[in-house]
Formats: structure tokens, sequence, C-alpha cells
């Protein structure tokens, strides 16, 4: 019998929510909650054909052994943990640090579940790194913000009130211009990316005041994983390029 594939940062979020609700204490088999996060787990656009193949895949009783994880992974339990894993201890750890964001992610994910809008979305490759590893906050919020992201309509709208306003198309953290580098070749081009993320922001309609120009390479960086971090914001960049940049 195969067995059920490593819980993911997707489902750790939603698993710790509740664990956190709980008054970081785990949740028992006959919880009505438990039932629910199985049913949601089973559900997700991962581990596909996982909920079809595995009789044991997210059960009941895993939900709750993983709500155990993580309630007694906490620093302040002070009995003896259960083997809680290294993306158990990261997912604890964000929620230790910013609870509300990581509680608000959580409720991003079941919208975008609820609503079936993530069951649409094909998978994007730049919502895992090179070596396979997602934000703190999973891949699907990742890959929810990236299809927005692509939009077309919504870029085209924020280059054509910027060029009407009089704005340049240049990069908001590195301030590369694309035109001024490569001519009329470049002239026009801008990425786009949202300010805050998803879990921040909420899963609201789209403007265009939430969205930045970047250039290429201050994308790709903002949306560059790091084991148990979140993906950046513009601002968060250029204060990591301001850290690394050596004083002169």
């Amino acid at each position: 019998m195969p067995k059920s594939p490593a819980w993911t940062h997707d489902e750790l979020l939603l698993a710790c929510a509740l664990v956190v609700e709980n008054n970081w204490n785990e949740l028992r088999e006959g919880d009505p909650r438990v039932l629910d996060l199985s049913d949601l787990l089973r559900s997700l656009p991962i581990h596909e054909g996982a909920a079809q193949t595995i009789s044991k895949f997210r059960s009941v009783g895993s939900v709750s052994r993983k709500t155990s994880d993580l309630a007694s992974n906490h620093p302040a339990y002070t009995s003896t943990p259960t083997k809680g894993g290294r993306l158990d201890k990261e997912v604890i750890a964000a929620f230790i640090t910013r609870p509300s964001e990581m509680l608000g992610a959580a409720a991003a994910l079941r919208q975008g579940i609820g609503t079936g809008e993530l069951h649409e979305i094909p998978e994007d490759p730049d919502e895992v790194d090179d070596d396979g590893n997602s934000a703190v906050e999973g891949r699907l919020l990742a890959r929810w913000a990236l299809h927005r992201e692509r939009d077309r309509g919504i870029r085209a709208r924020k280059i054509a009130r910027a060029e009407k306003l009089g704005q340049p198309l240049r990069c908001e953290v590195c301030t590369f211009d694309f035109g001024h580098f490569y001519g009329p070749l470049g002239t026009g081009y801008i990425e786009v990316h949202h300010r805050l993320p998803l879990h921040i922001s909420g899963p609201c309609e789209t403007r265009l005041d939430d969205l930045a120009f970047l250039c290429a390479n201050c994308h790709r960086m903002c949306h560059k994983s790091r084991p148990g971090e979140s993906w950046r914001t513009p601002d968060a960049l250029r204060r990591e390029i301001d850290q690394a940049r050596p004083a002169s």
C-alpha cells in the first residue's frame, strides 16, 4: 500500500491555524474541526490523486496526530514533545512571530479553495524555487498571486495609467529602466508585482495601486523562497539590498 506523501507548508499552515485557534492545544479525532480539515486537505490541488489511491491520506487520525506534533513542539510546551519535522518547526515559528499574518494566510487559502478559484489555476514553476522549496505560507497562495500578476489586462492598465500621468516605467526597487538600457526594444516594458502578499491584503480584487513596477531580477528575488520565510514585498527587498551593500 502506498504511503501518504509528506506534509507540505500549505497543509501545515491550515493545521497550525487550528492549533493556534485552540490555544496551542491539539485537537482530538472526535473534534468536528478535525473532520472538516481532513476533508479540506483531501481536496487541495496538491498531491493529485492521493485522496483516491491512499485510503488513509490525511485521515481524521493523521490530522489529529499532526495537531499534536504542532502543539507539542511549541517552545512553551512542558511535556515530552512528539517528533516534529523541520517544516513543522518552521511553521510553528512563523505563527509565533507573526500570528495575524499566518492566520490571514490560512483564511485566504480556505477562501481560495472554497470558491473553487485555486482549483482552476494551473501549477506555476515559479511557485517553488529551484530546490523545490516554497514560502512558509505555502505554494498555493504563491500560485494564486503569480496568476494575478500575469494578468495581461491588469498589467496593461497599470502601464497605461503610469504613461498617462508621465510616470517612469522603472523598477521601484533598483530603479532599472528597460527603455533606457535597451532602447526601443525595452520601451514600455516592465513587470508588476503585488505590493502586499495575499495573506496580508486578503484575496480581494486587485487594484492598480496594489501593484508595483519591478524589473525581472527584483521580481524574481521577491518570489525567491528561503526556508521558513515569506515571499518579499518590494520594500522588504529594498531593505535586503541596503543591508547587503558594503558600508561606503
